[in-house]
């Protein structure tokens, strides 16, 4: 994979496979300690500890397409080089917490890409998950919870092409916010 947004969504993939019903996506990115943190966590099915040991190992999958699960190794293998650090907390019917950290500046961490686009694809794609997106750049932070979402145009309005553009717009705005941009108090308040 060639951005880290990329390996969020094959989490939020593993998580929706594990049946979560709430998926929370933290990003932590502090220039000051050279560091970025991805934090994903889900209150799926959980997995044994015999699992969580075994699912680094590429020819470990739980999938029956086919026989190799390469996305947590490879984001493993992309903390190391970055002289970050991987961790998987699950407990069976609690979820799963994976997280992995980076030193921001290493010439060799991937770039963060597109996450607003996979964030959207995600929300879009499942709107009866609950999502919760948080992103803190420095000691700015921008939030998107699907819980308040749907309480203000429903479950169903997720997939309406107004609601996706104004998502999208929204995520876009949150972007421009954590990164130096102004954001008006219409959109963030």
């Amino acid at each position: 994979m060639r951005e880290l947004a990329l390996h969020i969504l094959d989490l939020v993939q593993n998580s929706l496979r594990a049946g979560a019903r709430m998926i929370e996506v933290e990003i932590v990115e502090d220039v000051d300690l050279d560091s970025l943190a991805i934090i994903i966590r889900d209150d799926g099915c959980g997995m044994e500890q015999a699992l969580v040991k075994r699912v680094l190992d590429p020819f470990t999958t739980t999938r029956t397409t086919r026989k190799v699960g390469l996305g947590l190794p490879l984001l493993q293998m992309a903390t190391e080089r970055s002289a970050g650090e991987f961790s998987i907390d699950s407990k069976p019917g609690q979820g799963t917490v994976v997280k992995a950290s980076f030193q921001h500046s290493h010439i060799d961490r991937m770039p963060l890409g597109d996450v607003g686009g996979t964030m959207l694809t995600v929300i879009v794609s499942n709107p009866t998950v609950d999502v919760v997106y948080r992103h803190r750049v420095g000691n700015r932070l921008w939030e998107v919870d699907t819980r308040v979402i749907k309480a203000e145009v429903g479950e169903e309005a997720l997939t309406l092409p107004v609601v996706i553009q104004w998502l999208r717009s929204y995520l876009e705005q949150g972007k421009s916010y954590l990164y130096g941009g102004v954001v008006s108090d219409e959109i963030s308040g």
